[in-house]
């Protein structure tokens, strides 16, 4: 056994020696127990205090030190850095009006609520410090409010197996229609989308807005998705969430932008290759106006390499944005 090993094997050892004491170990007894002199226990236990509740105590002319609670709880209970990222989580999901908010609230009242007095002490001062100045920014981006109930049905769905069935509001539409679907995923964002599927349909699975169902409940029709679907592959497919036949997207960043561009992802499955003092970035994808929309705020930097069809929706959405301004102007 090499030295560094032999180091930890002593670390460990006197971690378990604390944890199973009763009533406690002095300096002079870690030593003798690991069979080392008093400076080193020292050190050793200087080190455990840092990961451990280290529990002190007086008695007579010695103190006594031992590790409070069991193993376990030491190596699952959560850092002040970790309760303070679900804050910050719930905090952005709730000024959102995001309808799983509740349900990240609820989780971390439990992580809160299994703290013992103890451990509340030890986490306050860090966690009152990174709760005052950590946030979880809420870009601009439409803003609905959708049921967390409508939620609850959704997932509840999902885990017995059965469809959904809801009335819908689609795009446009003046009164709602019944939908019967089975559960296909869930996609959380801006906008809360349901994945589904029409039962003996051959038609693929869509995307319903949750802020657009009402009457949500589940259905006694049994319906959950095969085996080898992918909601990850399903999602790639689209630049953004509105399905379309996908094309091969090649995009040219020019020469001043290539430093932007290496640190942006414009899809999960890019492939981005250098050309020179430029890079090309392909993927396949669908929604071409998402893509056309996005790429204004590049201002010229990225130019559209293929496909025809993209430049055509590119030059439509630029036509529309300067009728906007001026009535007058056409391209």
């Amino acid at each position: 056994m090499t030295d560094r090993m032999a180091k930890m094997s002593r670390m460990l050892a006197l971690v378990h020696l604390l944890a199973d004491s009763g009533e406690g170990l002095t300096l002079d007894e870690m030593a003798r127990e690991l069979g080392v002199n008093r400076r080193t226990a020292e050190r050793m236990r200087d080190v455990i205090a840092i990961n451990f509740d280290l529990d002190e105590r007086q008695d007579d002319r010695h103190k006594r030190f031992r590790i409070t609670g069991s193993l376990r709880r030491v190596y699952t209970r959560p850092s002040a850095t970790e309760v303070a990222a679900l804050q910050a989580e719930v905090d952005a999901r709730t000024l959102e009006k995001a309808p799983r908010a509740a349900v990240l609230e609820s989780l971390l009242h439990k992580v809160k609520g299994a703290l013992d007095d103890r451990e509340k002490r030890r986490l306050d001062p860090d966690l009152d410090a990174l709760a005052r100045l950590q946030r979880t920014r809420v870009p601009a981006g439409p803003m609905v409010e959708a049921d967390p109930a409508a939620l609850a049905h959704v997932q509840q769905a999902i885990l017995t197996g059965q469809c959904l069935e809801f009335d819908y509001l689609g795009e446009g539409a003046s009164e709602p229609a019944w939908r019967r679907i089975a559960v296909y995923g869930l996609i959380h964002g801006p906008v809360t989308y349901v994945v589904g599927k029409m039962p003996a349909h051959d038609k693929p699975a869509v995307p319903f807005r949750l802020d657009r169902m009402t009457n949500v409940r589940a259905s006694n029709l049994p319906g959950c998705p095969p085996d080898d679907w992918d909601v990850d592959a399903w999602v790639s497919q689209s630049f953004g969430i509105w399905r379309e036949d996908d094309h091969e997207i090649v995009l040219r960043v020019t020469s001043g932008a290539v430093a932007r561009a290496k640190e942006w992802r414009f899809h999960p499955a890019q492939v981005v290759e250098v050309d020179g003092d430029e890079l090309l970035v392909r993927f396949r994808s669908g929604g071409l106006r998402e893509i056309a929309e996005h790429l204004f705020t590049w201002g010229g930097e990225v130019a559209i390499e293929a496909p025809e069809a993209l430049r055509v929706v590119m030059h439509e959405r630029l036509e529309a944005g300067l009728r906007a301004v001026r009535p007058d102007l056409s391209c």
